[in-house]
């Protein structure tokens, strides 16, 4: 769904769910998964437009984002600007690259490690919506 078509279709949806992906198979991929799971979308392919829709966007539930973006933001710095700034919003952080060591998230942020599952992906936003 594109981002100014969402408002027309919040009523019917169980929450809406920023995507925050610089890769557009994998946003499109993202997007089919959420929309199927009853949620309404809004996209966004780094963080700078991220939080620009989050401060025009005050109803947003859910922020689900790869951690490698371009910009001067990566995900993960983003998680705790929306903590910081949005605390009502839940995060979910994604990403293809996983460390050997512990990833600072913001306290009950969940990671889910890519290639995932569209049924992982699925209960993952419906939980934190």
């Amino acid at each position: 769904m594109q981002n100014e078509e969402y408002m027309g279709s919040r009523m019917a949806n169980r929450g809406v769910v920023l995507i925050v992906e610089d890769e557009p198979l994998i946003q499109m991929l993202a997007m089919e998964i959420v929309e199927r799971a009853g949620h309404a979308t809004l996209v966004a392919s780094n963080a700078s437009e991220a939080l620009e829709i989050l401060e025009q966007t005050p109803d947003i539930d859910v922020v689900f984002t790869d951690v490698k973006m371009p910009g001067v933001m990566d995900g993960l710095q983003l998680a705790w600007e929306v903590r910081n700034r949005w605390p009502h919003v839940r995060i979910v952080v994604a990403s293809g690259y996983v460390p050997n060591t512990t990833i600072d998230l913001p306290e009950g942020v969940p990671f889910l490690a890519k290639p995932y599952h569209p049924v992982t992906l699925e209960k993952m936003i419906s939980t934190a919506a």
